[in-house]
């Protein structure tokens, strides 16, 4: 590749998004650009810093109002068939709410993120839920053993997960969170 090419994209991109970012903002529209991690070549022996980088140079980075890292941390599966994946979510960059912060979902094939199974993560690490081994419990009351079988009783019973909403709602309202 000549000098001419060299960092072209990068050029591309920032002269685009100059353009983009005014016209996004007075069409009150989001736009959303899906990018891959590259590794970053070892220079010179040195180790400092990120080993990792996205394409296209620094203008996407620059001009981005969020930044979300994403990253599959482990496959759900029911006997050896999958049906979702368990991700990691780590904003990275937030100029509309606190940047950094960091959690776990599971994305399930064909559906996207499972309420019912982000209701049963709250309920579990605000103690509205108990574990014990593989059962789970509400008030003493077995609901099921295993994740499958706990996401199951919810929806098959909206009465049921609908007061266990509620409950974690208020449990989270109680802590300074605002839930609708």
């Amino acid at each position: 590749m000549g000098d001419s090419h060299m960092g072209l994209q990068a050029r591309l991109m920032s002269q685009a998004l100059r353009k983009l970012t005014a016209v996004v903002h007075k069409s009150k529209t989001v736009l959303i650009f899906i990018n891959q991690i590259r590794s970053k070549i070892n220079q010179g022996g040195m180790n400092f810093g990120p080993t990792e980088t996205t394409t296209g140079g620094n203008a996407l980075k620059f001009y981005s109002s969020i930044r979300i890292d994403i990253r599959r941390i482990a496959t759900l599966k029911k006997g050896d068939k999958a049906f979702g994946n368990r991700v990691s979510v780590k904003i990275v960059k937030n100029k509309v709410a606190p940047p950094f912060r960091k959690v776990e979902v599971d994305l399930i094939f064909g559906e996207g993120i499972s309420p019912e199974l982000e209701v049963l993560d709250a309920a579990l690490s605000l103690g509205v839920i108990k574990q014990a081994g593989a059962w789970f419990a509400y008030e003493n009351e077995k609901i099921g053993q295993g994740r499958e079988n706990c996401l199951k009783k919810f929806k098959e019973d909206p009465i049921f997960f609908d007061n266990i909403v509620k409950v974690v709602t208020d449990k989270l309202n109680n802590q300074g969170f605002v839930c609708e």
